[in-house]
Order: C-alpha cells, then sequence, then structure tokens
C-alpha cells in the first residue's frame, strides 16, 4: 500500500511507500526560512520509490550550517515545499510530510539541529535531540 500527497495546488501529486526509511523533524534555520514555520517534518524515502506527477523548480542552498548545500524542490505555481535532496545521498530525497493526504502515521524518531529551535517549542524528551547534524 502506497501513501500519497501534493501540493497546495495540486499541480504536483507523488505516491511514496507506506514506510519510509526515516521520519524526524529538522530545526535548522533554512528549513524555518524554506517553510515559514518553527520546523520541517521529513521522511526519509528511497528515491527509486518516489513516484511524482508535475515538475518542482529547485533552488540549490548553498548557505547550510553543515557547509553541505541542500537541494530544495517546491511547486513553481503555490510554493510548497515538495522534497529535498542531498547530493551526498543520492539514493534519498527527504519529504516534506505536511505535503501527505494523510499524516496520522507520522511518528519522529528525531530532532534534528535543535541548537537552532526556536525557544517556544517543546520537545517531547523520548524522542532524541541531536544539536547538530550527525
Amino acid at each position: 500500500m502506497e501513501s500519497s500527497g501534493r501540493c497546495l495546488c495540486g499541480s504536483i501529486q507523488y505516491q511514496i511507500p507506506e514506510k519510509p526509511l526515516m521520519e524526524a523533524v529538522c530545526h535548522c534555520k533554512n528549513c524555518q526560512r524554506q517553510g515559514g514555520s518553527a520546523f520541517s517534518t521529513l521522511a526519509g524515502i528511497n528515491k527509486l520509490d518516489f513516484h511524482i506527477e508535475g515538475k518542482p523548480k529547485r533552488y540549490i542552498d548553498e548557505d547550510t550550517d553543515s557547509g553541505s548545500p541542500v537541494e530544495r524542490y517546491f511547486c513553481g505555481d503555490c510554493g510548497s515545499p515538495i522534497y529535498s535532496a542531498l547530493p551526498s545521498q543520492s539514493d534519498v530525497i527527504y519529504l516534506k510530510t505536511g505535503t501527505l493526504n494523510d499524516t496520522s502515521r507520522f511518528k519522529p524518531s528525531a530532532h534534528v539541529w535543535c541548537s537552532t529551535k526556536q525557544d517556544w517549542v517543546q520537545l517531547e524528551e523520548s524522542i532524541p535531540q541531536l544539536q547538530k547534524q550527525s
């Protein structure tokens, strides 16, 4: 069984496997800026298992705390962030899970870049918190 999602306007739609490789919450400043929110919810997906309809635009984010570029893909019509990719991990994409049609199964296994988390965000202590990318 697959999960599906789309951008706000529906120009981009996708299907992914029901079980992602990983799920996490990123608190880096660049994810905050891209999404206009306090953090970004992500699911790591094997690139071969990601089936997308529509052509997202790409922005190469080179001003990152890690020093490694991040390719950020988004809808050119409505601006919804769809996924990110790291050139160093060419077989995985990091889906922005807020675009899933059903977000009820999202269960993060970690919070990353907590060193730049917004002060008002309270994290569940049972979920690992990494101050920087490991």
